[in-house]
């Protein structure tokens, strides 16, 4: 029996809020397009905790960034930037 290869690990951060239909739809986009292909490891920030994220941010949240700060996708989710990032795991 073979085994199973590892995932690639991709670690991400998601800035949110609580009221953001956006939000909503770009993390359900996000476990879809996942599937099990990866393991993602997203931290879900809330930037309404932090006024200097809510400064940063703004009304420009969902915003989808690496986790060394690079921005993915703003407002909805881009899937050729996540892929993108993705190859190089």
């Amino acid at each position: 029996m073979s085994e199973a290869l590892p995932r690639p690990s991709l670690a991400l951060t998601l800035y949110t809020r609580e009221t953001c239909p956006l939000c909503t739809e770009l993390r359900a986009e996000l476990d879809a397009w996942n599937a099990g292909r990866y393991t993602l490891l997203v931290d879900y920030v809330d930037v309404d905790d932090d006024p200097a994220l809510t400064t940063r941010y703004g009304e420009r949240v969902p915003v989808l960034a690496t986790d060394d700060g690079e921005e993915l996708c703003a407002g909805h989710f881009d899937a050729s930037a996540l892929a993108a990032l993705a190859a190089t795991a």
